[in-house]
């Protein structure tokens, strides 16, 4: 099986290649419709190029996934998919985990 160099996965981390999966899902799923990902998807990319932020022409597209992400937050909080509070505390939670793994185990949640 030939694989890909790493430079040319689609995905640089599994994090990415799990928020891409999530958000197709939930759009397949009826939560959302794939106009509207993109729209704001759009937004968050302009916000965070008014902001200064690098964006992916710039930056090769190392933080794409993270204004991805930033925008599947952003639309599942305003479908009513979970509350702000919840998913701050889910992420405060992922946070710790992160800190508190050794390198190289795999990061879980109590």
């Amino acid at each position: 099986m030939n694989r890909p160099e790493a430079d040319e996965r689609p995905f640089a981390a599994p994090w990415e290649a799990q928020a891409f999966a999530l958000t197709v899902t939930l759009a397949e799923q009826g939560y959302f419709g794939w106009s509207e990902w993109t729209a704001t998807l759009a937004a968050v990319l302009r916000e965070a190029a008014v902001d200064g932020a690098v964006d992916g022409a710039v930056d090769g597209g190392r933080r794409y996934y993270h204004f991805w992400l930033e925008a599947l937050q952003r639309l599942v909080v305003e479908k009513g998919l979970i509350a702000p509070d919840e998913l701050a505390a889910c992420a405060a939670s992922w946070a710790r985990a992160y800190r508190d793994t050794p390198h190289g185990r795999p990061v879980t949640l109590a």
